[in-house]
């Protein structure tokens, strides 16, 4: 992430895949089947109608996916969406980035963090708890991983507990593949003027 400031933005942009998705009625059983639990339990997006094309794998995902960033216990939603948030700005997925920050905003009902960290990235002031979470996130998702026993050592003093350090892991390890899936798959797209 170095000191490039991106554009990102809590407006979620459009994603305009680059296969062609499953269209919702002409699903297999299967594809329905491994559709019925989408992320985050909501609508059924361009994204996951494309992951549709390998049942097999959707079919595991979603539950996992759920299982990362919803589950009751460990780190906080809003903690979780800025793990996610810390991968997604260093892989660069301005639309991924959109949708965790503002995730983080409105768990928070603060956007704060989300404006420090799109002004100035690493270098965003943020208190202790959210800077070892941010500062996690980000150095595991470089290539090489840049997280150790620093790392691990500042978020135990920030006061994360093991099970709040293993949704980190998992949260901003998820989105380090899924910001890759994304890139690959599609591009996002500014929405038309309303």
């Amino acid at each position: 992430m170095s000191h490039v400031i991106h554009k990102f933005t809590r407006n979620v942009p459009d994603w305009q895949p680059r296969v062609t998705p499953v269209k919702l009625e002409e699903a297999t059983p299967e594809q329905r089947a491994a559709l019925q639990v989408t992320p985050s339990n909501t609508k059924v997006s361009d994204y996951v109608l494309t992951l549709a094309h390998d049942v097999e794998s959707l079919a595991v995902r979603s539950p996992l996916f759920n299982a990362i960033m919803y589950d009751p216990g460990g780190l906080s939603r809003a903690e979780r969406e800025l793990g996610a948030l810390g991968a997604s700005m260093v892989n660069r997925c301005i639309y991924c980035a959109a949708v965790h920050a503002d995730r983080h905003a409105k768990l928070e009902n603060d956007t704060t963090v989300t404006d420090e960290l799109f002004a100035k990235g690493e270098n965003a002031e943020l208190n202790d708890r959210d800077r070892a979470i941010f500062e996690f996130a980000r150095k595991s998702a470089e290539a090489p991983p840049a997280a150790g026993p620093k790392e691990m050592a500042a978020l135990r003093n920030a006061g994360l507990s093991e099970a709040e350090i293993l949704d980190l892991i998992l949260s901003s390890a998820l989105f380090g593949w899924a910001n890759r899936l994304m890139h690959v798959l599609g591009d996002p797209v500014r929405k038309a003027p309303a």
